[in-house]
């Protein structure tokens, strides 16, 4: 289709969608390849770029006294065709376009709009930048085509694919959907798409793609057998496509033969608002579809243009495809009448006259007012005021492209329906994107409606807004469908990924006792502070449990009950001896010691109160000192005692009196003080040198903090039990040696018996108190203390208080003496 005018711009569109070229021989003439297949939507775009031209002709403010024209190519789907057109755009056809014999005078075109696919884009763009022409494409989206130097004079004005896969992307997060399918088609725009979808996963670093296949062009049934399997057999449950409506045909046909359902479609903007692929065959499989799709824009005027534009005279095939007739009776197949050239337009059921919905014929709008804008703005240059050489403006008569270029890249205008249009410094247009859903209706039929939109933000980002109670989703539960290779690691696991599985596929391992999580899809677990530990779900990290022996629980009730009883006992019979002190069995064998010898034991009893309760500085200190002193005061008494029995049984025979002046009453606190005094000095020096004090033990329990006393320094603690130990066995031995004494000297006797239990209870003392952990060791030791205590107490005074509360008659000096005659 061409339209002269003072200049003229090209125009690449798809009008047909397919051709079939002839077999080349040597022997026949060449023939032209045939264009099958009338594309409607393509005829449309085409016509939109004839629409802008006479709307630009007809507009006073713009191209004042200037008459645009057009030369408007068919590509038939191949690219050779399509290059072929741009060729004789640039080079001119012989009827329109003669130099003049300077070679002087303009190009046959100033600038091309299209092509439709990224590579021809990519072919033409190369080829007529050797022109400096400026190329404004309206559909082809390759990332590629930003690069400046490989494409100086490329433009469009749809975003390319790199802001496309982020605004996707930006879709798969928003639902959370990290496990996918993606589907290219076989050529640039199909690997550029998959080069950029890869990068900036990787860099996101949060999905991954379970597959990547590349739908081939020819329709392989094999290897769209093998695709589809691969869909039905993953367990990504959404599938983002980017190819063309060729491509989609062919593979939902093979969809639908597998019955491949319950799948999120991901539509390009290549296919996403395709009406041929709004059937009632693919409703169960596409409805739902999640789309990206150009900006809708509003042409005014454009409907009653297309009504009246397209004559049979122009458009042969058109009018034959809308009407479905031929204008040669011949050529009529079953069902087809003859075209007659007079058909209502009105009346014809095409999508051709939907202007409801203009997204590519708005971008090809936008591409020619792009071109007639910088042509406006070289055309008002002031002469000796323009940017070319000597400040020199273009000259309408002698216009070159690359001219137009110059003012292309500046160009900066607001349509009628509100968008700006300008290009950044790669030629790309401000990025914004529809979001479109296929929503499936009662009757089994598709309805596009748009949801939401993606768009560049003031920071730089991608921008998405999403209306989310419009959406349509193809799922019984009318929810979002769920796809993830592996479910969200809760607080409490970590994520552990295998090397040879992808980022977003991993298991979830719990953490270890004493480390937390309390993130969602932890990469690692950390340790708790010191003083606390994990809960049980491993989410939080809790104060550690305490354990002493506490004046609480059972254990440490019952040992304090003991204490106190046996501190009250040795009151009691501190008080019956004091009552009775006046008599036999109490002064016998000196008094003043078994008085001091039931305070000693009434402060063992107390010293072991000290071992009940949270450890403190002060009775970690004074716990085993006071353990120890009152011991050897007690032990020293004992000891003394049975001294002096052997000394008054020694004396009792012919010349032994002389031994009793050594054991006197102030030899005996001389030397019950001495002994103890030594035991003291050994708890001085033991504090001085390593103290005991408080430790917080966590060897015995991973969640447990155990309250002991550290003993500071062992050999100190094993000098002072060793040292008890020493005047036990002596005591012990002494006593036994003086078992056969007469019964008025039997008091050894229970003196024997008493260290004989006394002994024994702190040797078993020793290898349980080394092995029980934490507040047993202290239980151990209180049990030692007692037991101890209490077998002095019984055994050294329950036969006296026997004798002065249940037999006065044999508390009686005669008695006493009278036992010793009868023996």
């Amino acid at each position: 289709m061409h339209k002269s005018g003072d200049v003229v711009l090209g125009g690449l569109f798809e009008v047909h969608y397919t051709s079939v070229f002839p077999k080349l021989t040597f022997t026949s003439e060449p023939q032209q390849p045939v264009c099958k297949g009338f594309d409607t939507l393509g005829f449309r775009h085409a016509m939109t770029m004839a629409f802008a031209v006479e709307e630009i002709n007809n507009n006073s403010s713009l191209l004042p006294n200037l008459t645009l024209g057009y030369s408007l190519y068919d590509n038939c789907g191949a690219l050779v065709i399509g290059f072929s057109g741009a060729l004789s755009l640039a080079s001119g056809r012989d009827e329109q376009f003669l130099l003049r014999q300077n070679c002087s005078g303009s190009p046959p075109v100033l600038g091309v709009v299209g092509d439709h696919y990224s590579t021809f884009s990519i072919a033409i763009a190369n080829v007529l930048g050797l022109y400096n022409m400026p190329i404004v494409s309206y559909f082809a989206t390759c990332s590629c085509l930003s690069d400046r130097q490989r494409f100086p004079t490329f433009f469009r004005t749809i975003p390319n694919d790199a802001f496309q896969v982020r605004a996707m992307i930006h879709i798969l997060q928003h639902f959370g959907w990290t496990w996918f399918g993606l589907l290219v088609s076989d050529d640039d725009y199909g690997r550029h798409v998959a080069q950029s979808f890869q990068a900036d996963l990787a860099e996101s670093g949060e999905s991954c793609l379970a597959y990547l296949e590349v739908l081939p062009w020819d329709s392989n049934p094999g290897e769209l057998r093998r695709i589809v399997h691969a869909i039905k057999t993953s367990t990504a449950r959404v599938v983002i496509v980017f190819a063309h409506e060729i491509h989609m045909i062919q593979l939902m046909e093979e969809v639908a033969q597998q019955n491949v359902t319950g799948r999120q479609w991901i539509a390009s903007e290549t296919w996403s608002s395709a009406a041929v692929l709004q059937t009632q065959e693919l409703t169960p499989y596409l409805s739902g579809t999640l789309g990206i799709t150009i900006r809708r824009g509003e042409i005014p005027g454009f409907l009653d243009f297309l009504l009246v534009q397209p004559q049979p005279r122009n458009v042969k095939q058109f009018w034959e495809h809308t009407f479905q007739c031929k204008f040669n009776p011949a050529d009529r197949e079953d069902g087809e009448s003859v075209c007659t050239g007079h058909e209502n337009m009105e009346l014809a059921e095409t999508e051709f006259l939907d202007v409801s919905n203009l997204r590519p014929e708005y971008n090809v709008y936008k591409a020619v007012y792009a071109l007639a804008h910088a042509l406006d703005d070289m055309l008002r240059c002031e002469p000796g005021e323009g940017p070319f050489t000597g400040r020199s403006c273009a000259s309408l008569q002698a216009v070159e492209p690359w001219q137009l270029l110059h003012y292309l890249r500046k160009v900066n205008f607001s349509t009628e329906f509100g968008d700006e249009v300008s290009f950044d410094e790669n030629g790309n247009a401000l990025p914004i994107y529809d979001v479109m859903n296929w929503l499936r209706l009662p009757d089994g039929k598709i309805k596009i409606q748009n949801v939401g939109e993606v768009k560049k933000s003031d920071a730089g980002g991608e921008e998405l807004t999403l209306d989310e109670h419009k959406i349509f989703w193809n799922t019984d539960s009318k929810k979002p469908i769920r796809s993830v290779c592996s479910e969200s690691c809760p607080p409490g696991t970590r994520m552990a990924r295998e090397r040879t599985q992808p980022e977003c596929c991993f298991s979830c391992v719990s953490c270890s006792e004493g480390k937390i999580s309390n993130n969602t899809n932890s990469l690692e677990c950390f340790s708790c502070p010191e003083d606390f530990w994990s809960s049980p779900q491993r989410d939080l990290c809790v104060l550690k449990k305490t354990e002493f022996l506490s004046y609480e629980e059972p254990l440490g009730i019952c040992l304090t009950t003991t204490s106190l009883l046996g501190t009250f006992i040795c009151a009691v019979v501190l008080g019956i001896f004091i009552y009775h002190r006046s008599t036999p069995i109490v002064r016998a064998n000196n008094s003043e010691l078994s008085f001091l010898l039931l305070v000693s034991l009434k402060l063992c009893f107390l010293c072991s109160l000290l071992f009940i309760g949270r450890p403190r500085l002060w009775t970690c200190q004074l716990r085993h000192a006071a353990f120890g002193i009152s011991f050897v005061l007690c032990v020293s008494c004992i000891l003394v005692k049975t001294m002096v029995v052997l000394a008054v049984f020694k004396a009792s025979k012919a010349g032994g009196g002389a031994s009793l002046k050594w054991f006197g009453a102030t030899q005996q606190r001389g030397t019950v003080l001495f002994l103890t005094c030594i035991q003291a000095a050994i708890c001085i020096a033991w504090l001085v040198s390593s103290s005991p004090a408080p430790y917080k033990n966590t060897k015995y329990h991973n969640d447990k903090i155990v309250y002991e006393c550290a003993v500071g320094s062992t050999v100190a603690f094993a000098v002072l039990l060793g040292y008890i130990g020493i005047l036990a066995i002596l005591s012990f031995v002494l006593a036994f040696l003086a078992r056969n004494l007469p019964n008025n000297f039997n008091e050894a006797k229970l003196i024997t018996f008493s260290m004989l239990i006394f002994c024994a209870v702190w040797v078993a003392f020793v290898p349980a108190y080394i092995n029980s952990p934490g507040k047993y060791a202290d239980a151990v030791e209180v049990f030692a203390i007692l037991a101890s205590s209490f077998g002095l107490l019984v055994a050294l005074f329950g036969p006296k208080c026997y004798l002065i509360l249940l037999k006065p008659d044999r508390n009686t000096k005669k008695a006493i003496i009278g036992r010793y005659r009868k023996s």
